[in-house]
């Protein structure tokens, strides 16, 4: 092979692995006319007129005006969702939280949902003492040893660097603990719970591991600790 065609094959293998690695391009806002409302615990459904058509939508509990021009920022969407309170399986749900129109969104982290808008980042990390007991982990060995621990309930205590709250009846909160490394994703984990927390608090988890976890389109988890009990 000529050195002129060697390069430029090489040039086009590089091109093609970065646009492989590149990440997704965040999904834009929801954007339409309410045409309905529907009230239940936790969460207010709309039905939207939108340049797409109509499209259902469900936000945090907020009052909300039939006519309104509303923006769904962060939106997760849903197949065939069921919601048990009003009875009804939606095709297709978007899940969200009203923001501001210009308003900026949170940005994801990682694979995290992108749903409610999360508090700003914690202060770095510091090394966080271990938990004490038969199921306490680190947060690296939990990552790390998903395939065994899946199942199991484990006990992790870790710094909360990031909140989503609101979403599907639950509340997802990262955990750090000093242990692991970004490089390897092996850092993070990810906790649903129905209690609260706040970015810089130093809380106890625990749940039970779940590994490859999808609760929409695009939003995968490899590891997640599901319906912690979560303590400071």
């Amino acid at each position: 092979m000529k050195p002129s065609t060697a390069l430029a094959a090489l040039l086009l293998a590089a091109a093609a692995f970065t646009a492989l690695a590149a990440p997704a391009a965040p999904t834009p806002p929801l954007k339409g006319e309410v045409l309905e409302t529907q009230n239940v615990e936790g969460y207010t459904y709309l039905r939207l007129k939108t340049a797409q058509g109509e499209a259902w939508a469900a936000v945090p509990t907020t009052p909300v005006k039939k006519g309104a021009q509303v923006t769904i920022g962060n939106p997760m969407t849903m197949q065939n969702f069921e919601s048990k309170t009003l009875k009804k399986t939606f095709d297709k749900i978007v899940f969200g939280q009203l923001v501001e129109p210009g308003a900026p969104l949170a940005a994801p982290h990682g694979a995290a949902p992108a749903v409610p808008a999360a508090a700003p980042a914690a202060a770095p990390i510091v090394k966080v003492a271990k938990a004490t007991g038969a199921d306490a982990k680190t947060v690296a060995e939990v990552v790390a040893g998903k395939a065994t621990l899946a199942g199991k309930t484990v006990l992790v205590r870790g710094q909360v660097v990031k909140v989503n709250l609101g979403i599907m009846g639950k509340n997802w909160v990262h955990l750090q603990d000093g242990s692991g490394a970004a490089a390897s994703g092996t850092n993070d984990i990810l906790v649903t719970t129905k209690d609260s927390a706040a970015v810089g608090d130093i809380v106890q988890a625990k749940g039970i591991v779940r590994t490859d976890v999808t609760v929409g389109p695009g939003y995968a988890y490899a590891v997640l600790i599901e319906d912690a009990a979560v303590r400071k």
